[in-house]
């Protein structure tokens, strides 16, 4: 962990949003690194402002922890946008307790549906193909197939 820990921080210093999502991962266990939430907090909202989908999802399950849904479902609503297939899903539950309008919820399946079409190629799908195979395979065979 030392390695990467050290790797994470210089990209992390950069800016790089996946090396800060990845820090807060670290200090949240604390693997080669001190526990500490104020520090998972930080790369967390620094991930999430960098752009990192699941930055945002993790940042929706702390406010919803503490208690402010609004904000809450606005960090679901974000990383929606961003094609976060849980946050979505989220905001279905959301919905379905009234924390959320039928407009936003809406809004942020259109916007969901848009992040993932822009994602999709033809060496994505023969990428999930061969995923979806190779885990067939395993549990067909077992773990060495």
């Amino acid at each position: 962990y030392d390695g990467a820990f050290e790797y994470w921080t210089k990209a992390a210093e950069s800016g790089d949003a996946l090396a800060h999502y990845e820090l807060s991962l670290l200090h949240r266990t604390g693997e080669g690194v001190e526990k500490d939430e104020k520090k998972r907090l930080y790369h967390l909202v620094e991930a999430a402002i960098g752009g990192h989908p699941g930055a945002r999802f993790q940042l929706a399950g702390y406010e919803g922890k503490n208690s402010r849904f609004d904000r809450m479902v606005k960090h679901f609503i974000i990383s929606a946008n961003l094609g976060h297939d849980e946050s979505i899903q989220m905001l279905k539950g959301c919905y379905k307790n009234g924390l959320v309008s039928k407009e936003d919820f809406a809004a942020a399946l259109r916007a969901h549906q848009a992040a993932v079409d822009a994602t999709k190629s033809p060496q994505r799908d023969a990428a999930e193909a061969f995923k979806k195979f190779r885990a067939s395979q395993q549990q067909t065979f077992g773990r060495n197939a």
